[in-house]
Order: structure tokens, then C-alpha cells, then sequence
């Protein structure tokens, strides 16, 4: 299961990817068409370096930057979302795993009363 769902990430990973670099792509070729530079033809994706030594990036024309990624991070963690399945998995594991320790109990007890006695 796990190798599934880590094909599955790569295969959309992959696929994402494709899909920016060909919007990229889509952008440069309408600039050559017309033959000069627009505005407001944005890019797929874009990097930039500041005059700090930082790099900037932008997505779709949104900028992406670290701390937008740590705000996100912390609002994920902040958040408990509750997952039914999860819980359910959680109860029913603590079922079975007593059942199973009371039926060897009472397997270990009938076998030592027949060995003692």
C-alpha cells in the first residue's frame, strides 16, 4: 500500500511539474509571436535573486516564500482535524488486541491448572 500511494505521489509530482513547465513553455512561445515583450503575459513560474541574497519565487503570480510555507505549517499543526476512520481504527484495535490477551490469559490459566494438577 505504502508503495502505491508513494507511485501515485511521484506519478502526480511528475505530472505537476509537466503541466508548469509547459504553461512556461505556452508563455515564451506568445512572446516570440509577438514579437515583443508584454507585461502582462506572466510567467508559469518565476525565480528571482534579491539584492540580499535571498531568492524569490512566484507560482501562477502568487510569491512563494519561506515564510509563507512556516505560516501554512504552523496552521496545519495548529489545526486538529478529526479523522472518523482513524479513530474508529484506533478503537477497534484496543477491542481486539483485549480480547485476544483474555482469551490467552484464559488459555494459559486452563493450561497451568491442567499441569499442576
Amino acid at each position: 500500500m505504502a508503495k502505491f500511494m508513494m507511485k501515485c505521489f511521484f506519478i502526480v509530482t511528475v505530472l505537476l511539474f509537466g503541466v508548469l513547465i509547459g504553461m512556461q513553455q505556452a508563455n515564451e512561445g506568445m512572446k516570440k509571436m509577438r514579437g515583443y515583450d508584454d507585461p502582462s503575459l506572466q510567467g508559469a513560474f518565476h525565480i528571482t535573486d534579491t539584492s540580499n541574497g535571498e531568492v524569490e519565487a512566484s507560482v501562477l503570480g502568487r510569491k512563494v516564500t519561506s515564510h509563507d510555507l512556516e505560516e501554512k505549517q504552523q496552521q496545519l499543526e495548529e489545526v486538529e482535524a478529526f479523522n472518523l476512520f482513524s479513530s474508529i481504527g484506533e478503537k477497534l484495535g484496543t477491542g481486539i488486541s483485549a480480547l485476544f490477551e483474555k482469551i490467552l490469559v484464559t488459555i494459559g490459566n486452563a493450561i497451568g491448572s491442567i499441569l499442576g494438577g
